[in-house]
């Protein structure tokens, strides 16, 4: 998925790693540009005056086909690749099997994630079976390949939940239900780790390697109550304490380090207005009275909410605004109004989601022509939301499904 030419891109590191970045930076370009070899020659003498030089042990790790940055060492080498952008990762992979096995085996991730080190992409289908990416941090769009699926999967009702390195989505195959899973690792699609009480219509939310999913429906209809938490490490499934009230069409967060699902339906008729946090250190659920309160009808779309440093904000589809959730006080609080061109069905069709730091509202305008997608970002502060459309394309301007990965 990581495509064309890339260049190294500039973060803000702590002051012990910026040395080491430039090596890095200065190292790599020099690689890949054999005019330069008198300029390397002279990176080499200035670092071993200042005593950085180390020593190669072994004629494979000096090796061009197998080694990182030479100069430098591995491990100096891996803590500075841990700080370039995930977008160059597909161009490091292609300079030689070291940098390749480290990227597709998922080692820098994994240490990405022990620091916090983290870019938050949003992937999204408009189209069924079809799914494109944006990368914020780039201003990219990134097409993915199509998944691969039968007339039974396109048609059912589909969950999407990013975890890792991962994308799932969770359909329906006659009577019963798979996972299918797309990896930034490989950039394909493969058949997922089932559930081990596969459903539909749950809620959930994923915090690094790990995701909980509560509620939903069987194969048969019934409504559950139980929960169960997804390591995509060990890639496996774990079942959890069920919630105190079957749900379904609800929605998930993490926020203080506890799992909270929110809102949804008791039945098809009776809407529900509390929410049930997890703690996920002592294993049990609490119930929360009313809050969901006015987020979502019958007809409607379950509530559409996102954390953004621990704050809950939910997208109020039927009155076209932003809340936040108070706390202290158990209520939701009005902040000011959606993007005018967000178009939904109540509530349905539009994606509202965390992205980093930002609230993300994914959606757009329809017309005979075709439609226009358009992503809308705001970084919550204490005065009404203002937002800014970083991004458009024309586009099915529905959209079915969207997760937010961050890696």
């Amino acid at each position: 998925m990581l495509e064309g030419n890339s260049c190294l891109v500039s973060r803000t590191l702590p002051s012990g790693c910026e040395q080491e970045l430039k090596w890095v930076y200065m190292t790599l370009e020099l690689l890949n540009n054999n005019k330069h070899k008198e300029e390397l020659e002279e990176i080499n003498r200035n670092k071993k005056k200042k005593g950085m030089m180390e020593c190669q042990s072994s004629s494979s790790e000096g090796s061009s086909s197998y080694g990182l940055i030479n100069p430098i060492g591995r491990d100096i080498s891996i803590n500075c690749l841990l700080r370039c952008s995930r977008s160059d990762y597909g161009a490091l992979a292609s300079l030689n099997r070291s940098f390749r096995s480290l990227i597709r085996e998922g080692e820098l991730y994994r240490l990405r994630r022990q620091q916090g080190i983290a870019e938050h992409w949003v992937y999204f289908s408009c189209n069924v079976l079809e799914w494109e990416a944006y990368d914020p941090y780039g201003s990219r769009w990134i097409t993915l390949p199509r998944m691969p699926s039968d007339d039974c999967f396109m048609c059912s009702d589909k969950e999407s939940l990013a975890v890792g390195t991962e994308l799932l989505v969770f359909g329906k195959v006659v009577l019963s239900h798979i996972v299918l899973k797309y990896s930034i690792l490989t950039n394909s699609w493969s058949p997922g780790v089932g559930m081990t009480s596969p459903r539909c219509l749950f809620g959930s939310a994923s915090l690094g390697e790990k995701a909980i999913i509560a509620g939903g429906t069987d194969a048969f209809g019934n409504i559950l109550s139980s929960a169960e938490l997804y390591n995509c490490e060990l890639q496996s499934w774990f079942t959890l304490p069920s919630m105190n009230t079957p749900r379904k069409m609800c929605s998930g967060v993490f926020m203080d380090n506890k799992f909270y699902v929110i809102g949804g339906m008791a039945s098809n008729t009776k809407v529900l207005t509390c929410g049930e946090e997890y703690d996920l250190e002592r294993g049990v659920w609490r119930v929360i009275p009313k809050m969901s309160l006015g987020l979502n009808g019958a007809s409607g779309a379950p509530p559409l909410v996102a954390v953004v440093k621990n704050e809950l904000y939910a997208a109020d589809y039927g009155e076209k605004v932003v809340k936040k959730y108070d706390k202290r006080n158990t209520s939701w609080v009005t902040l000011g109004g959606l993007p005018e061109r967000s178009v939904s069905v109540n509530g349905w069709g539009l994606a509202f989601r965390a992205c980093g730091e930002r609230l993300i509202v994914i959606g757009g305008p329809r017309g005979l022509g075709g439609g226009m997608i358009e992503l809308n970002s705001w970084i919550p502060d204490e005065g009404p939301p203002q937002w800014e459309m970083i991004a458009s394309k024309h586009s099915g301007s529905f959209v079915y499904n969207c997760a937010v990965m961050g890696c």
